[in-house]
């Protein structure tokens, strides 16, 4: 079982996947060659049975710290003893173009001061540790070989440097013991799909792949034009989205990552290395808000492919979820042979919610499309086709029970956010066919749209609680209505609006975090309780600043920023005792944190200009 918290990790990555590691300077979670391929270091849900690559000083007790290289996606790792004082660099340098299975993990060791022995643990387990594998040690270097992956070790020294002396093999894992005096730097790449058999890499070359990335980053990053308060935080949130986006697609996942629970010891535990429609969809709003047009207008194009595609069934034209490459083989099974982080079980790869029927997606990604479009991202002939017929499809679909946003398994109901996301589909629609002149079914759209305005405010209004309700006659309050007046349903202003607000702050928001809902008064189908989610904790600051209220959606955002962790990184909820739990981390909470900087970012400055 393992003992290091979720937040207890930075995030490395070269766009085609990526890994965690501790600030213990351990490799505990590792995905390859893709974010959703099996794992072949595993120790954060298992870490006995779930492989790692470790490197941490040999002898005495240590401090550690850890960092990023500013504005990079470059990790360091610092180790304080008695003896001196090290670090580890790690990072992967960038994989921008196609698909490819050749991934480099670059671990560079340096003595800062005195001397340091590190110890190097490389342990790897291939396929969730389902399959065993051969290591062989050659002339210069490791191989780590399975029927499907082999991983070469590269050592990286000069030629005066002793032989592979300090180097065994303990039961298929490599042991490394590098001793280092100040100034001197060595270090290993582990790299998966080689071209050939390991080598000696000089410091200079592997000096040279530091600098290349860092360049890649600040190169990357100095096209953000924001330039509002928090800048240091919403530069990391973007950086971190850039490495959870799969650049042969534009594909974003919900995170890199599996089976971390929502409830330490309870059974939510998903699999979130997928691309949802929705989560994806905010990428573009927030990424275009911050001047990332490349990336916005890679994933318009990975949207309307799958518009385009018609594959959803009887879900209609989209699934809620894809693979990154935009295949839709998401079948849920559980790893019982791992423990799970902190005993929670099971551990589960795949997605079962992949088939729901969740209307909301529809009008995220018309919402989405459409900002683009604002911003000259415009769908072509065959896109607008594709449009087309989403809406036709949605006008005969909209007014049915569904699965809802947090994909609850207690049953379809009519989620008031479903229907209300519905209304922003043809919304947008009608309006992107005004705007460029293209032929629609506007008369249809609108009737559809007129008449889901109508149903929320007689059905989804529950007068008793002076509120908009979670679903048609209940009396339970849900966060994601947060953006009724966000998507301009509702005017930030209106009375309704202003009751519903107070009516989630006395129920579900505790000291700035928020509830999704109360799922003992709204039974999803599931055992166990969960934390606030993050992502609501930032739609509740946009939603404050948004009806003026401008005190306490600043107060609320410094609260939440609190909660990240060391190097600036969000998990998908925050637990009772504050600590981060969910999926790490997680895109939809940094798309929100953004999202939100920007909304008060403008509300503040508007309230000071004379």
């Amino acid at each position: 079982m393992t003992e290091t918290e979720i937040a207890d990790h930075g995030l490395i990555g070269d766009m085609q996947t990526a890994a965690l590691i501790s600030t213990d300077g351990s490799i505990d979670w590792f995905c390859c060659p893709r974010f959703d391929s099996p794992s072949v270091f595993g120790a954060l849900l298992d870490d006995e049975r779930g492989g790692h690559f470790r490197v941490r000083p040999a002898r005495g007790e240590y401090e550690t710290k850890q960092m990023y290289f500013p504005d990079t996606a470059v990790l360091i790792t610092r180790y304080i003893t008695e003896a001196g004082l090290g670090e580890v660099v790690d990072f992967m340098p960038p994989s921008t173009g196609e698909a490819t299975a050749n991934h480099r993990l670059v671990r560079m060791l340096r003595c800062v001061r005195g001397e340091m022995s590190f110890e190097v643990n490389i342990a790897p387990r291939f396929d969730y540790g389902r399959k065993t594998h051969r290591t062989d040690l050659t002339e210069h270097g490791a191989v780590f070989t399975t029927d499907a992956l082999t991983l070469t070790l590269h050592p990286v020294r000069e030629p005066d440097d002793a032989r592979l002396a300090h180097v065994r093999i303990d039961e298929g894992d490599l042991r490394v013991s590098i001793e280092l005096t100040a100034g001197d730097v060595r270090g290993l790449v582990l790299e998966a799909a080689a071209d050939g058999p390991p080598r000696e890499i000089r410091v200079a070359e592997f000096q040279r792949l530091f600098d290349d990335t860092v360049a890649f980053w600040h190169s990357w990053l100095s096209r953000s034009t924001y330039m509002g308060r928090w800048r240091e935080t919403i530069e990391r949130s973007a950086i971190t989205l850039k490495l959870m986006t799969y650049a042969p697609t534009g594909g974003l996942v919900a995170a890199p990552t599996t089976g971390l629970p929502e409830q330490v010891g309870g059974e939510r535990n998903w699999d979130y290395r997928y691309t949802w429609v929705r989560d994806a969809s905010f990428s573009i709003y927030s990424l275009l808000r911050l001047g990332f047009t490349e990336e916005s207008a890679q994933f318009s194009r990975w949207l309307l492919d799958r518009v385009t595609e018609r594959a959803g069934g009887e879900g209609g034209p989209l699934n809620i979820m894809y693979r990154v490459d935009g295949s839709s083989d998401l079948k849920e099974e559980s790893l019982e042979h791992w423990s799970g982080y902190r005993g929670s079980r099971p551990v589960r790869i795949g997605n079962g919610a992949s088939d729901q029927l969740q209307l909301d997606i529809y009008g995220e990604a018309l919402d989405s499309i459409f900002f683009a479009d604002q911003h000259e991202l415009q769908a072509g002939h065959r896109g607008w086709i594709a449009i087309r017929e989403l809406l036709g499809w949605l006008a005969g679909h909209w007014d049915q029970p569904e699965e809802g946003i947090w994909e609850t398994r207690g049953g379809r109901k009519d989620f008031t956010y479903g229907r209300l996301m519905c209304w922003v589909a043809f919304d947008r629609g009608i309006r992107m066919a005004a705007s460029h002149g293209r032929p629609a079914a506007v008369d249809r759209w609108t009737e559809a749209r007129n008449a889901i305005y109508d149903q929320i405010m007689n059905k989804g209004w529950n007068p008793n609680r002076g509120a908009f309700v979670q679903h048609y006659g209940s009396e339970v309050l849900d966060s994601s209505l947060l953006r009724m007046s966000t998507v301009g349903f509702i005017a930030p202003q209106d009375p309704m609006w202003a009751s519903t607000l107070d009516a989630m702050d006395n129920e579900l928001v505790t000291d700035s975090l928020v509830y999704r809902y109360d799922p003992g008064a709204s039974p999803d189908g599931l055992e166990g309780d969960e934390g606030t989610f993050s992502l609501c904790s930032f739609m509740y600051v946009d939603a404050l600043a948004r009806a003026g209220r401008l005190e306490d959606a600043r107060l609320a955002f410094e609260k939440m920023l609190t909660y990240a962790n060391h190097v600036g990184l969000f998990s998908e909820e925050i637990a009772l005792t504050g600590e981060q739990i969910g999926n790490f981390p997680q895109a939809f909470t940094h798309l929100a944190l953004i999202d939100a900087a920007i909304t008060l970012d403008e509300a503040l400055d508007a309230a000071i200009r004379p």
